[in-house]
């Protein structure tokens, strides 16, 4: 329970009292009044007071409002209006809207309670066949209940959907963050290949009298085929069962994108590369994101731009960043849950080498992609 929602229950409260006193005192809204107009008034101001509690405990907040109805209705007789419909109605459509500890359709039968309760108490009534008739009365309550509960429903419905993405957001983020450390193994596991193979080049040019040389190099010889080891034991239980072959390719990087521009557009998408700055040589798992971006923003382009005429990647060196950008002129204006998924992995990219990515739709139509790296990261 929120202040707001505190603050709306009193205002509905006190709004069903004031219609009851009035409906009391003056008639206004009713069809038949009974007993002393203070004691209907009482019992319209108590019920509508009640209606405070209606989503910290609904059933009971429709109990207390049948019970003091019937005792009313037995000692002065049941009056007919809308003062007298009003909380029942609200009661009803609460509890099944908002119940959680007891079965909703208690509130069915409470309601059944109140009719017959009424039903009985109303002098009006005198004979089987008026009572058979005021059957249609209860309808309204009924409805309230079936409208509380198919909006009980709905907010459910939507709660789980809402739940879904939020799980396939948090998976799609697990698989890029599982796939970015088996690359990055096979990015650092090349770097510290070389330096274990250069130190024992080193080391066997080593004459006999450098035994301090000697040891030191064997430390890091030893040091580095440890390192390999645990990083492919550690590695290994990321590893999807397909990856076997991929592995053995060298990981590519910005030097292929013309490779990966004419794979796209042998696929069928229009594609046009523009380098501008001095291409400088980055760090290779940098190297490799930059090169996933790439071809992350043009498999969205592929899949769900709308058969676009043309599409672009700008590769722009600066001094200290490195700007990608992949746009088209298609239909599509906003990703769908797979492209977004393919974002939040892009995202997750970027952020591991302090760069931003924007995604958003371009005024001329289509969609563009933008990252900014730092060409300092490492």
């Amino acid at each position: 329970m929120t202040r707001r929602s505190w603050a709306f229950d009193v205002a509905i409260a006190l709004v069903v009292a004031l219609l009851g006193v009035l409906e009391a005192f003056w008639g206004i809204g009713a069809t038949h009044r009974q007993g002393p107009h203070w004691v209907q008034a009482l019992l319209y101001v108590v019920t509508a007071l009640l209606l405070v509690l209606r989503r910290v405990d609904p059933l009971g907040c429709l109990t207390a409002i049948v019970v003091v109805s019937a005792v009313e209705f037995a000692i002065v007789g049941a009056p007919e209006g809308y003062g007298l419909m009003d909380p029942v109605l609200i009661a009803a459509y609460s509890v099944a809207r908002w119940e959680r500890r007891r079965p909703t359709w208690w509130g069915l039968v409470l309601v059944v309670l109140f009719w017959l309760a009424w039903s009985a108490g109303d002098p009006t009534f005198s004979s089987s066949a008026q009572h058979v008739v005021a059957l249609i009365w209860i309808s309204p309550w009924v409805i309230a209940w079936l409208v509380g509960a198919l909006v009980r429903s709905q907010a459910q419905n939507l709660e789980q959907r809402r739940l879904a993405r939020e799980q396939r957001a948090s998976q799609a983020v697990s698989e890029e963050r599982s796939r970015i450390a088996r690359e990055l193994h096979d990015v650092i596991g090349h770097s510290v290949s070389v330096m274990t193979v250069q130190a024992s080049a080193v080391r066997r040019r080593l004459t006999p009298e450098q035994g301090a040389e000697r040891q030191a190099l064997e430390s890091v010889e030893a040091v580095g085929r440890e390192a390999l080891a645990e990083m492919r034991r550690m590695v290994g239980v990321l590893r999807d069962p397909g990856d076997g072959a991929t592995d053995r390719e060298p990981p590519r990087g910005l030097a292929h994108l013309g490779l990966l521009v004419e794979e796209f557009r042998a696929a069928g998408l229009p594609v046009e590369l523009s380098v501008t700055g001095e291409p400088q040589s980055l760090a290779p798992g940098l190297d490799l994101t930059a090169y996933r971006l790439v071809q992350e923003g043009l498999t969205n382009t592929l899949r769900h731009a709308g058969s676009p005429r043309s599409s672009a990647v700008t590769i722009a060196y600066g001094d200290e960043v490195l700007e990608l950008t992949v746009s088209d002129d298609g239909q599509g204006s906003k990703p769908d849950s797979e492209a977004g998924h393919g974002l939040l992995g892009m995202r997750e990219r970027v952020a591991v080498y302090g760069g931003h990515l924007v995604a958003r739709s371009r005024s001329e139509g289509g969609f563009e992609l933008m990252a900014t790296l730092p060409l300092g990261a490492t």
